[in-house]
């Protein structure tokens, strides 16, 4: 629920790769890693919630990011 630790994000980085996949339960954790990565030169195409817990308020998300060219 904290999010990605900043040393992850920077490898994910630092890796290069063609797509990222994120699953995430805290829309605001998400929202700042999601823009750490932007910021390194990812560009988010999607973000999908999934509701895997009906009848409570819990949602996660997916988040398709791809390497800007």
């Amino acid at each position: 629920r904290k999010g990605c630790d900043e040393t992850l994000l920077q490898t994910i980085i630092a890796m290069k790769p063609k797509r990222v996949v994120y699953v995430s339960c805290n829309p605001a954790t998400l929202a700042r890693d999601l823009r750490i990565l932007e910021d390194g030169g990812y560009q988010t195409l999607e973000v999908q919630p999934v509701d895997m817990f009906p009848h409570t308020a819990h949602v996660e998300c997916c988040a398709l990011l791809v390497k800007k060219l």
